[in-house]
């Protein structure tokens, strides 16, 4: 592992633990087992350093949204396959997504950023349109917004920043089972659905 590498991982491991706002270079400095003015020689500062974390992986969700909606797959399996890229970022990059969805607000106020502003507006763009293509086939349902079904779906998987532990009782690969299937068919069995609409009122006269 490279020095520069080094001091990004331990940062990672810093941000995620203490938040940005209360990590200092010596924080760092100290987690990678050298002296301050080291750091320097490699980052002019804690932003540049939290850019090169969360930058590469940012690109690479965008990369991955761009070829699903490329894809000759169904808007259905076009869904799952961005749950499924999103999600398995966490594991093995969990400190990664963990310190991106938690500190994006250390970013708002400075204008350098651009760049990784455009691939996060890019991303989240990925995600309406893959809802509005499944809308104009017919396979999703067409009176919802695009981009507040988008939202809802990246807010469900983005908690996971929150509460998820790779070494705990519940894999990732069950996480995607199961955030696929709420997001494609839902949790109500199709058999309630039908038992729902016949009991609203008037709607056995008209089905009959």
């Amino acid at each position: 592992m490279s020095r520069r590498h080094e001091i990004l991982r331990r940062a990672t491991e810093v941000f995620e633990k203490k938040g940005v706002a209360q990590t200092s270079i010596g924080d760092i400095a100290e987690a990678v087992g050298i002296k301050r003015e080291a750091i320097y020689y490699y980052f002019s500062n804690r932003r540049e350093i939290l850019l090169e974390i969360i930058l590469p992986l940012s690109r690479e969700l965008a990369r991955n949204m761009d070829n699903i909606l490329e894809s000759s797959q169904s808007a259905r399996e076009k869904l799952q396959a961005a749950i499924e890229c999103h999600l398995h970022r966490y594991d093995p990059g969990y400190l990664e997504m963990t310190v991106a969805l938690r500190e994006d607000h250390f970013f708002k106020k400075d204008k350098r950023l651009d760049e990784l502003r455009m691939v996060w507006r890019s991303y989240t763009d990925g995600w309406e349109n893959l809802i509005r293509q499944g809308q104009e086939n017919g396979e999703f349902a067409p009176d919802v917004a695009p981009k507040v079904v988008a939202y809802g779906i990246l807010g469900m998987c983005n908690w996971l920043a929150r509460w998820f532990d790779p070494g705990g009782e519940v894999s990732i690969d069950e996480i995607i089972r199961t955030y696929s299937l709420v997001a494609t068919v839902g949790l109500v069995r199709p058999e309630c659905t039908l038992k729902a609409e016949l009991s609203q009122p008037g709607q056995a006269m008209a089905n009959g």
